[in-house]
């Protein structure tokens, strides 16, 4: 987790495009990357966190995003009612909601009104940003992004961001700098986290839309512990004129990005599904602790013939930073044919979910095909040998799928995963996780 103690010069720009920031906003923001677990957590949730309600006549909740704020935790996603972990008392409350970390209580205060859908939360203890693809907030037009009081849920008159539709679908503070990501014009921006105005911070331009698919953007992305690199997932196809499709890399320095040579050439290879989601077939993307790695989340399908370990498709896959020329994934495991929307990385574990049923699958096709391992709605893989890599079809090397597996089938499968320092949060669309009713949110607590 990163703190800011001294004005870098990130913040002296800020300063110098929007007025000095107060120091109350650039607190910690948690990120999956910036947690080390010793060991993984337990497969069976705690009862206390509170649970999506199905509303009859309703659309299917999902909820899409989690943060931590200071002792409370806010969910974003597509609901209008949530309750207690006892199911005996239920909240009105339009697709955000806040509770207590430890206990579960939902908060009364925290209720804002949205007329449309949270796709990304961020907090820095005391406001709350929302990214979405709503467009009024208690009334006011805020289209995609607005801040909010976690105490009283109003809004901030003071942030007005410049976006007028689109949706934002990912956010985190880099060095007193707000970074969203999503549907719009320039897809990757840095503002200033008081005003929303824009920052030349990242001037780098995501361009080009995939055949056949959904709208360019940049759907997630993560910066490393340490500072110095940003990875993007999404559907695109250059950057800065630069071939970069589905993934890039930006080098973060003192006063603005530069786009890495970072490019893995097999990712201008389509899966095999035709589906319009699913061009964009890498989903989410986390790095290590310790910078020196990251990994991705993937569907699409099925990898195209010869490619079998080269694609992504529908799998996990483990990069190091430091080679920016990889011709192969350092590993990759995969799962026959499912999808993993998303992946935190905790140093004893990295974490996916999906709809997937199994892991280590990757000669079955929509089938478990020998060796592989029962995984519904995600599971735990080994950092250091999550899978395979290999260049050829011979005889399978063996995998290092961990034995964490609580049962979680899912719909269409969760977007988020955050490790926190006691333990792992999992949002998703879901309802069961190991045998007990959990209604699109849970809790794994460290043992």
């Amino acid at each position: 987790m990163r703190t800011t103690s001294a004005l870098s010069p990130r913040l002296l720009l800020a300063a110098a495009l929007g007025g000095l920031l107060s120091l109350t906003l650039l607190g910690p923001a948690a990120h999956a990357s910036d947690y080390t677990q010793p060991v993984v957590v337990s497969a069976d949730a705690v009862d206390w966190t509170p649970q999506l309600v199905q509303v009859p006549g309703s659309a299917k909740p999902i909820a899409y995003s989690i943060a931590e704020a200071g002792d409370q935790m806010v969910v974003g996603g597509r609901f209008t009612q949530v309750e207690n972990g006892a199911r005996t008392v239920q909240f009105n409350r339009s697709d955000v909601f806040a509770f207590s970390a430890t206990t579960g209580e939902v908060s009364t205060g925290f209720a804002p009104q949205l007329d449309g859908e949270v796709w990304s939360v961020l907090s820095d203890g005391t406001s709350v940003y929302i990214g979405g693809s709503f467009k009024n907030v208690n009334g006011t037009p805020r289209a995609a992004l607005a801040k909010l009081d976690l105490a009283t849920g109003q809004l901030d008159p003071t942030f007005q961001p410049a976006f007028k539709g689109g949706r934002i679908s990912d956010m985190e503070m880099h060095d007193g700098l707000l970074i969203v990501s999503g549907i719009f014009t320039r897809r990757l921006v840095a503002l200033n986290p008081t005003t929303g105005k824009q920052t030349p911070y990242i001037s780098d331009i995501v361009a080009g839309q995939l055949p056949n698919s959904s709208a360019a953007q940049v759907f997630k992305f993560d910066i490393s512990s340490d500072g110095q690199h940003l990875v993007a997932v999404g559907n695109f196809t250059t950057v800065d004129g630069q071939d970069r499709p589905r993934v890039f890399m930006l080098d973060l320095g003192a006063t603005g990005s530069t786009l890495s040579s970072w490019n893995y050439e097999p990712l201008a290879l389509s899966c095999t599904s035709t589906r319009r989601n699913a061009i964009a077939y890498v989903q989410d993307v986390d790095f290590s602790p310790d910078s020196s790695y990251f990994a991705l989340a993937s569907f699409g399908y099925m990898y195209q013939n010869g490619q079998r370990w080269y694609q992504l498709c529908d799998s996990v896959s483990r990069f190091e930073t430091t080679n920016l020329n990889p011709t192969q994934p350092t590993w990759i495991n995969y799962t026959g044919g499912d999808s993993l929307k998303s992946v935190a990385v905790t140093g004893a574990a990295i974490y996916v979910q999906g709809h997937n049923r199994w892991l280590e699958n990757p000669y079955g096709q929509d089938f478990a095909n020998d060796g592989a391992l029962r995984r519904a709605g995600g599971g735990a893989v080994d950092p250091n040998g999550g899978g395979y890599a290999r260049p050829d079809d011979v005889a399978a090397v063996p995998g290092k799928t961990l034995d964490w597996n609580p049962v979680m089938p899912q719909m269409s499968g969760g977007f988020q995963v955050l490790p926190t320092a006691s333990g792992v949060w999992f949002v998703t669309d879901g309802v069961y996780f190991g045998g007990e009713y959990h209604r699109g949110i849970r809790f794994a607590p460290l043992p």
